[in-house]
């Protein structure tokens, strides 16, 4: 086994709640030395948010992700605090920080001013809507963006008027934006001995991460609606009902369906022989299939789908997910210390990943 990926690396860390915290704590994960700069008396303000709390009376939204970091209160209109923030990142790899756009210029700490004083530094920035005139006065909140990016008109039934994702989706799927691109600036940097500054606006990764939905529009001004469980370009894709719970069936081609057909005992139909004629004929398909479905539990059907190699499965709540976790050998739930959280996912096979520090108390 080699050293962690990142290890020698130094990040300052000026961001709050989800998108910066989540990428800076998957780079400490890889071995960067993460140092977390938060506002003195209340820090980080998911600090507070709860329920539910952890044994400790700690919030699990902050535990969730701010391990691996140590922390320092800085009150940035304080002079000195100011010059100890400055110092800070001079003696740092990477800066990310996600105030609203103009603050860290106001305090003398934009990309601008400190890389000229370190030409090597990577600086990320992580806005709502970008840093336009017209971006400056929006909120950049997850669930704003999902409602104002579409995210919210393409999911739940039609007849909800738009649906959340039941985590913050987008700020999740930044933060990844945001570690992807700081990781290519550290290796554009190892040619060109420069840094760079990584923008990352959470309303473009919303349109980027809706991929098929969003491209169908800018491919074809297609403008896609909420259809619930359904897909729109597959049939059968989406929830089923048997005798007992609901199960999840997501047959990708016409072979996979000609097993289905088989398996069931559905009778040889013209309307769906390919994919195409299923999605024209998807509502008495989908008819057909919870009919047989409703006979015997759902058990049942998933082992007789899974046998014939059939994409099937129960419909987990969040403890039962974490079971099958367990059981597949993913060793999903780290411990450090007197603190629980999820593992990381980027597992390296020479490059281990380290969990040396549980989240930090407010200094």
């Amino acid at each position: 086994m080699r050293n962690p990926a990142l290890q020698g690396i130094k990040i300052a860390d000026f961001s709050r709640v989800l998108a910066g915290p989540y990428a800076t704590m998957l780079l400490a994960d890889l071995g960067a030395q993460v140092t977390k700069v938060e506002r003195p008396g209340t820090g980080d303000e998911t600090r507070n948010w709860g329920p539910p709390f952890d044994e400790k009376g700690r919030a699990t939204y902050f535990q969730s992700v701010n391990r691996n970091k140590s922390s320092i209160s800085l009150d940035l209109t304080s002079e000195e605090d100011l010059e100890s923030a400055r110092n800070l990142i001079l003696e740092s790899d990477i800066v990310v920080e996600n105030f609203g756009p103009g603050v860290m210029k106001r305090f003398g700490l934009d990309f601008e001013k400190l890389s000229s004083e370190k030409p090597s530094l990577i600086y990320c920035s992580i806005t709502g809507f970008g840093e336009s005139e017209a971006a400056k006065s929006l909120p950049g909140y997850d669930m704003l963006i999902q409602a104002m990016s579409g995210l919210m008109s393409i999911t739940g039934e039609p007849s909800e008027g738009g649906t959340k994702v039941g985590v913050a989706l987008i700020d999740v799927i930044a933060g990844l934006h945001a570690t992807t691109g700081i990781l290519a600036a550290l290796h554009e940097r190892k040619v060109s001995r420069q840094g760079q500054e990584v923008r990352i606006n959470l309303f473009s990764s919303a349109l980027s991460a809706m991929v098929n939905q969003s491209g169908a529009f800018a491919a074809s001004g297609v403008v896609p609606m909420a259809m619930g469980n359904d897909h729109p370009s597959i049939v059968p894709y989406g929830v089923f009902h048997s005798a007992d719970r609901d199960f999840i069936i997501a047959v990708g081609n016409d072979h996979q369906f000609e097993a289905l057909r088989e398996a069931i005992g559905l009778v040889t139909d013209e309307r769906f022989t390919t994919n195409l004629l299923r999605v024209k004929n998807r509502e008495p398909l989908i008819a057909k299939l919870n009919e047989i479905f409703a006979s015997k539990p759902a058990k049942y059907w998933i082992d007789l789908l899974a046998a014939v190699k059939i994409p099937v499965g129960p419909i987990n709540r969040i403890d039962e997910a974490f079971a099958l976790a367990q059981v597949l050998g993913l060793d999903p739930i780290v411990e450090i210390a007197d603190s629980k959280s999820v593992a990381n996912p980027i597992d390296l096979s020479e490059s281990p990943r380290s969990y040396r520090l549980p989240p930090p108390a407010l200094q």
